[in-house]
């Protein structure tokens, strides 16, 4: 991609980095008084049968995978023009996902800044390892990438290592307001939580927030992963390494059903706010489909993004991802590659 079509690719998206409030506030309601509604009537659906009350759950946790959205964007003060009022909502809506706002958005600037760039991983990011570094790897280190990229650890044990211990403790060398802003969320969360105890008794409360809690950070931790790790997708050092590249060849448009899309708050469209985080989350789709280059990005079905699973290492060769089965294989070809290239000067540098 040129560098006039990278200029011109950002100007196109530039008019939809603009905040409505009435959009915004129209989001609230629609998406907090539902997640009320919804939580309480999986509480009284349980003197019915917990069999009503399953069903009632798992769109409960859609609907706060629908206010992570609204808490995701407040970080990139895309859902106020107000910075006081996206910290505000940014917080409340962080301790009802149990993310703390000022730790998460700062974790999340530095993904958005580094994102695909293999010189610079490990802050917001999943561990991706390449298949060179898999094969030099000491076998401690290949057991615990194969662990946490099993997806029954990544979608069973993740939520409950990310949500509720990982985001309860400050990161080294995190500023006043940040460390502040964590204390009030981890109060924030246990004093709500000890109110509904009180109010329904704990074991209600276990019965209706575990499946809420489990599903949603599933579901999350899920589509985090989807949107970047992909057959295709992007990864470049640093000296070759582009932003917009990042964003458009290195993030994909999940395209769901419409339904699906709605309750996710249009984050499939995944390429358009790597893009430009001002974009709030109602206008992605909009930027998407007025702007054609944005159009080209790697598209992923509901059925298709199942495949991903598969995908655990890149290979830095082919440009793709591969499976732990077809290490030997890639390592095999990249060895023949170099030995080909070495007893053929004339193809060095190529």
């Amino acid at each position: 991609m040129t560098q006039s079509k990278v200029t011109n690719l950002k100007k196109n998206v530039a008019p939809y980095e603009k905040t409505d409030t009435k959009s915004s506030i129209r989001q609230l309601f629609n998406t907090l008084v539902p997640l009320v509604l919804l939580w309480y009537g999986a509480y009284l659906s349980l003197s019915v049968s917990y069999w009503l009350t399953l069903p009632l759950a798992l769109v409960t946790a859609g609907f706060v995978i629908r206010t992570f959205i609204i808490f995701h964007d407040c970080c990139h003060q895309s859902f106020f023009k107000s910075r006081l009022a996206n910290e505000i909502i940014g917080t409340i809506t962080g301790v009802l996902t149990l993310c703390p706002y000022q730790q998460w958005k700062y974790s999340h600037s530095v993904h958005h800044a580094t994102s695909s760039n293999l010189d610079k991983r490990g802050t917001g990011d999943m561990w991706v390892l390449t298949v060179d570094e898999y094969a030099a790897s000491p076998l401690w280190r290949r057991i615990a990438y194969r662990f946490y990229r099993n997806p029954f650890v990544m979608l069973g044990l993740g939520p409950v290592a990310i949500f509720l211990f990982q985001y309860r403790f400050n990161r080294k060398g995190a500023k006043r307001k940040e460390r502040v802003n964590t204390y009030v969320t981890n109060f924030s969360i246990v004093a709500l939580y000890a109110l509904l105890c009180w109010a329904i008794g704990w074991q209600a409360f276990l019965m209706v927030q575990g499946p809420v809690f489990f599903v949603s950070g599933l579901l999350g931790i899920w589509l985090f992963y989807v949107q970047h790790q992909f057959e295709d997708s992007y990864f470049e050092n640093e000296e070759e390494w582009s932003y917009v590249k990042a964003a458009v060849e290195g993030s994909s448009y999940y395209k769901l059903p419409k339904l699906l899309q709605w309750i996710t708050g249009n984050i499939g469209f995944h390429h358009v706010h790597h893009l430009s985080p001002r974009v709030p989350n109602y206008y992605l789709e909009k930027a998407h489909n007025e702007t054609p280059p944005l159009q080209k990005a790697t598209t992923i079905t509901l059925r298709k993004s199942l495949q991903s699973l598969r995908f655990r290492l890149w290979d830095e060769k082919g440009k793709t991802f591969v499976g732990f089965k077809d290490v030997k294989k890639v390592l095999h070809k990249n060895d023949a590659a170099a030995k080909t290239i070495k007893s053929n000067p004339s193809l060095q540098g190529k």
